[in-house]
């Protein structure tokens, strides 16, 4: 690590006495120099007098009167030459003098320049503390209403004066999405006299007492057969200098840039890939909605729930080596099989496919674009996400959103998620238009907020959808819609007239020492776990990741390099087989390279060519037969 040595004087206050010291040794060089250069001058005087008394000798002689006026023209210029070298010599000697002064000056202001750097930096991190100490007080304030919602609700909070009908005062409202999804809402307590009117049909009967997370006998929580492992070794505390590898990589695709593991959390995409059915039981609920504007509450608020691992997780997962697998066999305690393979790796590309005992099934290939831009880093996942329910045949899709990773130089590293989702049942036509908020220091919005609107097949309104991607997501049934009085910029927006919010989804906590664990979840802990009958194509399997799982960064630092050089010279072989075999020029730069339990279609809803599991590879695990998978690790 002390290779990484910053070159632009960005280094911390140790590097100061480095500095001084390299400082002195310049001095004492020039100084050596000067000495050398007054030895010359020496013998340039001394060999400049011997030549002018020769010459002097010679114009005593008697010689023609040309030879005399040559000999005299030469004496001068030896006479000029010894006046210019010792002016030569004092000039050096005043530089040195200048250097060794202004030296102390600039030592003085470099030292006073790392010194604010660091009282910066501790400045803005007392203020981020002091930033959450208030949003958590804020929070738990005694005068804040208990009702969930409010905490999620947009801009002022509005409270009905004067008016005399019960309907209005039983209501909550929210304003209607625009080119920014922005909600007002009036919290107050539904009568039983609105328990009727705001029924609905399906698994989520909207009563006073209705919380559909309480609903648990659709996914029976028993013991698990197999005992999974609760903790992982401590992540060790090594530090790195950023800056010192990432001012060379700006503008660069993340992907092609050489990463030591200290980058890392030990876990592959495709375990983070995985880690997106943490909350699966919303899926396994949503398989029994006969209304579909309400299963499509619950897929909303299951997409959603995939970014809630991500608020404390800045380090980056490993890069699948080029057919990689990842499987996640958990049909007793989770009711479904999941499999991963990477079948790109410029760009990286992963196909995911999961079966569910419970009736649906979900299937994505995802492409990671990222790009460092000096201060943050950007992650545009590319690809769309299927969901299909085989007892009613709706078919969701959607695409993910984008993720940045802010502070990257100094500061405190946080993730923010942005962007917009939509969400379609292609047999149905329903709708789903989520926004994910941008974190605004001057915003009054609550942080990571989530908000959208679900409608059916005509356009009309039926939930409103609000929350946010680390906590939770609720839903609330529209029963009225109404356009609201033009606003001072002359744009007319439509009021949702809404029954009180149910809660959907809420976050499971982090496990004890989380924090030192790499804020790893309950499922993330098991990801990595060793099991028997694998593939040996298994990310369980890498070995650079488990040295660091293990603690051992500097043997996984070394086990990564001949892992990417192993994986170079086989895309290198399969470069030259493809020049063999192949005519064009075009084909031969080409690297041809056939996933082993995915194949391309074209995908009949989106029109893209997309990886789409074969099958074969369940099968291959219950007859333990591998003999097709590469060597990869």
């Amino acid at each position: 690590m002390s290779s990484h040595s910053d070159d632009s004087g960005d280094d911390d206050e140790t590097t100061s006495p480095t500095d001084k010291s390299e400082l002195h040794c310049t001095i004492k060089d020039l100084s050596l120099k000067l000495d050398d250069l007054g030895t010359c001058n020496d013998l340039i005087a001394k060999h400049g007098a011997a030549l002018q008394r020769s010459l002097s000798e010679l114009e005593g002689l008697k010689i023609p009167y040309e030879s005399s006026e040559k000999l005299k023209a030469v004496n001068e210029r030896a006479t000029l030459f010894r006046i210019t070298s010792n002016a030569m010599i004092n000039a050096c000697r005043d530089f040195l003098e200048l250097a060794e002064t202004h030296s102390r000056k600039w030592q003085r202001a470099l030292q006073y320049e790392q010194e604010q750097r660091i009282h910066l930096e501790e400045t803005i991190e007392q203020l981020a503390k002091q930033h959450n100490s208030l949003e958590r007080a804020f929070r738990s304030a005694p005068g804040r209403a208990s009702n969930p919602t409010k905490s999620f609700s947009e801009g002022d909070f509005l409270t009905p004066k004067g008016e005399d009908s019960e309907e209005d005062e039983d209501t909550e409202y929210f304003d209607a999405m625009e080119d920014s999804t922005s909600f007002i809402t009036v919290i107050t307590e539904a009568k039983e006299d609105r328990k009727a009117e705001g029924g609905t049909t399906g698994s989520v009967e909207w009563t006073s007492t209705d919380n559909v997370l309480d609903n648990t006998s659709l996914v029976p929580k028993g013991p698990p057969k197999v005992k999974r492992r609760v903790r992982i070794p401590d992540k060790p505390n090594y530090s790195l200098n950023l800056w010192s590898i990432m001012k060379n990589c700006i503008g660069r695709e993340l992907s092609k840039i050489p990463m030591p593991v200290n980058f890392n959390e030990p876990l592959s995409m495709l375990q983070r890939l995985t880690e997106d059915l943490e909350y699966h039981h919303l899926l396994d609920k949503a398989v029994h909605c006969t209304s579909s504007v309400e299963q499509m509450c619950l897929v909303a608020a299951f997409s959603v729930s995939s970014y809630s691992t991500t608020v404390h997780r800045i380090a980056k997962p490993f890069n699948p080596m080029l057919g990689e697998t990842f499987e996640l066999d958990r049909l007793d305690d989770m009711g479904l099989r999941s499999l991963c393979e990477q079948v790109s790796h410029h760009p990286p590309s992963a196909a995911h496919h999961v079966f569910s005992k419970h009736g649906w099934s979900l299937w994505q290939e995802i492409t990671i674009s990222s790009k460092f831009r000096g201060k943050y880093l950007s992650i545009m996942p590319l690809g769309a996400i299927h969901l299909e329910f085989q007892a009613s045949g709706n078919h969701y899709v959607w695409r993910k959103s984008t993720s940045t990773v802010h502070n990257i130089i100094v500061g405190k590293l946080w993730i923010d998620q942005t962007g917009d989702i939509e969400i379609v049942n292609h047999k149905t036509k329903d709708q789903c238009q989520l926004k994910f908020l941008p974190y605004s220091y001057f915003s009054k919005e609550v942080h990571r907020k989530v908000s959208g609107v679900v409608s059916d097949s005509q356009g009309k309104a039926q939930y409103v959808l609000s929350g946010s991607w680390d906590e939770q997501m609720e839903c609330a049934k529209i029963v009225q819609s109404s356009p609201s009085s033009p606003s001072s910029d002359g744009k007319q927006k439509t009021v949702y007239q809404t029954l009180p919010a149910k809660l959907l989804w809420k976050k499971y906590p982090l496990p004890e020492n989380a924090e030192n664990m790499y804020y790893f979840s309950e499922l993330a802990l098991t990801l990595n776990e060793h099991e028997e009958g694998v593939a040996p194509t298994d990310s369980r399997l890498r070995p650079d990741q488990r040295l660091m799982e293990k603690g051992h960064w500097d043997e996984a630092n070394t086990e990564k390099q001949r892992l990417e050089e192993k994986q170079r010279a086989s895309r290198r072989r399969r470069l030259e087989a493809c020049a063999r075999g192949c005519g064009s020029e075009d084909e031969k730069e080409t690297d041809v390279y056939m996933p082993l339990w995915f194949e391309k279609r074209v995908d009949p809803h989106t029109g893209e060519m997309a990886c789409i599991y074969k099958g074969g590879y369940w099968e291959a695990k219950e007859r333990q037969d591998w003999h097709m998978c590469p060597n990869i690790f």
